[in-house]
C-alpha cells in the first residue's frame, strides 16, 4: 500500500471516529436538557440508545489502529454515553422497616387471554415477587370489558381483595377500603384514572393507578412519514403531556401518603413524567433501584430500551428497594418497590 493511499484511510478513518464521538457527545447534551425541550428532544429518547453503542464499538476498534490518543477519547465516549445517556440508577434505598411491595403491571391482557397458558404466565410472574398490592393496566377481558361496571372482590392472581374497572385492575392482600376514577382526558385510550385506598395495617394508602396514551403512532408517522410525520408526533406528544397535566392538577387534593403507579408512556427525563415529579413526588427505581431498570422494548427488538412504566411516591413513604421483573408474560416488564410508610 502506497503512502498516499495509507494517508487516505487514515483521514477517512479519523473522519468517521470523530462523527460518531461527536454524534453521541451531541444526543448526550440533548438528553440533558430539561424544562420543556423541542419536541425533536422529545422524540430522540424513544431512540434504542443499546443499538447506537454498535457504531460506537466499531469507531473505538478503528481508534486503536489510529493511535493511543484517539482510542482514550473513544472510550471515555462510550463510557460517557452507557454512564449519562442511557441513565444507568445507583439508588442505595432507605432504612427498611415494615415494608409493603407494589408493583405495577402492564399486562396486555386482551393478547395474554387468547394465547396458551399466556394468563397463566402473568400469575407465575406476579406471584414470583409476591406483592402485597398489584395494579395493572390493559387488563381489559381479564375481570372486566371495556365500559363495563366496576367487578369487585373476585380473586386475581392469588389476591382477594380486588377493584376492577375498564383496563384497570387493582389486586391486594390488604383490605381496599374504596376506589373511584378522574379523569385526564377525552381520547380512545387512558381518557381516565384509577384511584384506591388501601388500608395498610391502620394507614390509609392512596394509590392511584394511570395509563397515558401510548406514543407508538407519532413514533411510527415519524419512522414512516419522515417530516410529513411530525405533526402527528407533535400531537401525540401534546395529548401526553395534556393528560399528565391533568393527572398533576389533581394530586395535590388526594390524602397521603400517595403513590401514582402505572404505564406512563415516556422516560423519567421526558416531561410527561417531570410535571408529574414537580408535585413532590419521587421515582421510586432512581430512589433505590440499581442499572437501567428499562421495562419495554424486548416484544420488539428483542432487548428492553425505555423505561416507562414507573411507581412515584410521596415524600412520606420510603423506599427500601425497587426492580424490574421479567418479560416474558407481557410486552411489559413489571415495576416493584417495597414501599416503608413513615409513621
Amino acid at each position: 500500500m502506497s503512502e498516499h493511499m495509507r494517508r487516505g484511510l487514515r483521514g477517512a478513518a479519523g473522519l468517521f471516529v470523530l462523527l460518531v464521538i461527536g454524534a453521541l457527545v451531541a444526543l448526550t447534551g440533548v438528553q440533558r436538557m430539561n424544562g420543556d425541550p423541542p419536541w425533536w428532544v422529545e422524540l430522540s429518547r424513544y431512540l434504542p440508545f443499546y443499538w447506537l453503542l454498535v457504531p460506537g464499538l466499531a469507531a473505538l476498534g478503528v481508534s486503536f489502529w489510529l493511535g493511543r490518543a484517539w482510542a482514550v477519547a473513544s472510550i471515555a465516549v462510550l463510557l460517557m454515553f452507557a454512564g449519562v445517556t442511557m441513565r444507568p440508577r445507583w439508588g442505595s434505598g432507605e432504612p427498611a422497616g415494615e415494608r409493603v411491595r407494589l408493583m405495577t403491571f402492564n399486562i396486555k391482557a386482551s393478547h395474554a387471554v387468547q394465547e396458551q397458558e399466556g394468563v397463566l404466565a402473568l400469575g407465575l410472574e406476579v406471584a414470583r415477587h409476591d406483592p402485597d398490592v398489584v395494579v395493572m393496566q390493559d387488563a381489559n377481558g381479564l375481570l372486566v370489558e371495556r365500559g363495563a361496571t366496576p367487578v369487585v372482590g373476585v380473586p386475581v392472581f392469588g389476591l382477594k381483595n380486588t377493584y376492577a374497572l375498564g383496563q384497570y385492575v387493582v389486586a391486594s392482600r390488604l383490605p381496599i377500603l374504596g376506589c373511584s376514577t378522574g379523569q385526564i382526558g377525552y381520547g380512545e385510550e387512558s381518557h381516565r384514572y384509577l384511584r384506591c385506598t388501601i388500608d395498610v395495617r391502620g394507614t390509609p394508602l392512596t394509590v392511584v393507578t394511570a395509563h397515558f396514551l401510548s406514543p407508538r403512532n407519532g413514533l411510527y408517522a415519524t419512522r414512516i412519514g419522515g417530516l410529513g410525520g411530525i405533526d402527528e408526533w407533535r400531537q401525540n406528544l401534546s395529548d401526553r403531556l395534556a393528560q399528565s397535566k391533568a393527572l398533576a392538577r389533581d394530586l395535590p387534593s388526594l390524602p397521603r401518603p400517595l403513590v401514582v403507579a402505572g404505564d406512563l408512556n415516556a422516560p423519567e427525563e421526558s416531561p410527561v413524567v417531570q410535571g408529574l415529579l414537580e408535585t413532590g413526588l419521587r421515582d421510586a427505581f432512581s430512589a433505590a433501584g440499581r442499572g437501567y431498570g428499562y421495562t419495554y422494548g424486548h416484544a420488539m427488538r428483542g432487548i428492553d430500551f425505555l423505561r416507562i412504566d414507573h411507581i412515584l411516591v410521596s415524600p412520606d413513604i420510603a423506599v427500601s428497594d425497587s426492580f424490574v421483573g421479567q418479560g416474558h408474560a407481557s410486552e411489559h416488564r413489571p415495576v416493584i418497590a417495597d414501599l416503608v410508610l413513615k409513621r
